[in-house]
């Protein structure tokens, strides 16, 4: 029994073989190649720009110099546009990569002179001077001084201004002392006015309780004394 479409049948399932990548040799078979693969990319570049709204220039040259073309816009219109892009891209390529340079040698010398900052600190606590030269010594010497200097006069100004809002607070308070030691004397005067006048009840002041025999002079209480009369007695009572 005959199988008349075999082959044609194993033709489909194996399908076409891969074509070599390469320059076609023939003349004639590279020409219609061309032509088959031209039209192809042809129709697949209007497909591309009406299918995805996309603006599309195509540009071929034939082995011959023929040249052949395809633009939904403009070619020329196209290759401007894409030169303006490629000129904008290769600028901010250009630009990211001067900042970058700029920022690194920014941070090296930010780096270089905090280690700088940090070696003098060390050199003026004393430490790391066993390696130093004479003249590098005497440099950190003078610059110690020079801070001691600077710290013992901002010392001093606070000093003499804390002493000086001391004395200020000093003569306030004597001023208000002597305002109160007049209140206090000038109403004294005016109580013992009031006391003084007639008609009026005499009640003197007796901040504390007194007695006569503090008042007496001490050989009064030795026997053997001439004895006061009886006006003296009298006075030392009325006392």
């Amino acid at each position: 029994m005959e199988f008349p479409n075999q082959d044609s049948e194993s033709l489909r399932k194996n399908g076409r073989g891969k074509i070599e990548i390469k320059r076609i040799e023939n003349i004639t078979n590279r020409q219609v190649t061309f032509c088959k693969r031209r039209n192809g990319l042809l129709k697949k570049a209007y497909e591309l720009s009406v299918l995805c709204d996309a603006e599309v220039a195509l540009v071929v040259f034939s082995s011959r110099g023929r040249l052949y073309e395809y633009a939904n816009n403009s070619v020329r219109a196209t290759i401007e546009r894409y030169k303006k892009a490629s000129a904008d891209s290769s600028n901010s390529v250009s630009t990211s990569e001067a900042n970058t340079q700029f920022y690194q040698q920014e941070a090296n010398k930010l780096r270089r002179q905090i280690r700088e900052i940090q070696t003098s600190n060390r050199q003026m606590l004393g430490e790391g001077v066993s390696n130093m030269a004479l003249k590098d010594l005497k440099s950190t010497e003078a610059k110690v001084e020079k801070a001691i200097s600077r710290i013992r006069s901002k010392k001093n100004e606070l000093l003499f201004a804390e002493i000086e809002h001391m004395q200020k607070r000093e003569l306030e308070l004597h001023n208000a002392n002597m305002f109160l030691r007049a209140k206090i004397a000038e109403g004294e005067r005016a109580q013992q006015q009031m006391n003084l006048m007639p008609g009026s009840d005499y009640q003197p002041m007796t901040s504390q309780s007194y007695d006569v025999r503090n008042f007496l002079p001490m050989n009064l209480m030795e026997p053997n004394q001439q004895q006061y009369s009886r006006h003296d007695q009298t006075a030392l009572q009325l006392v």
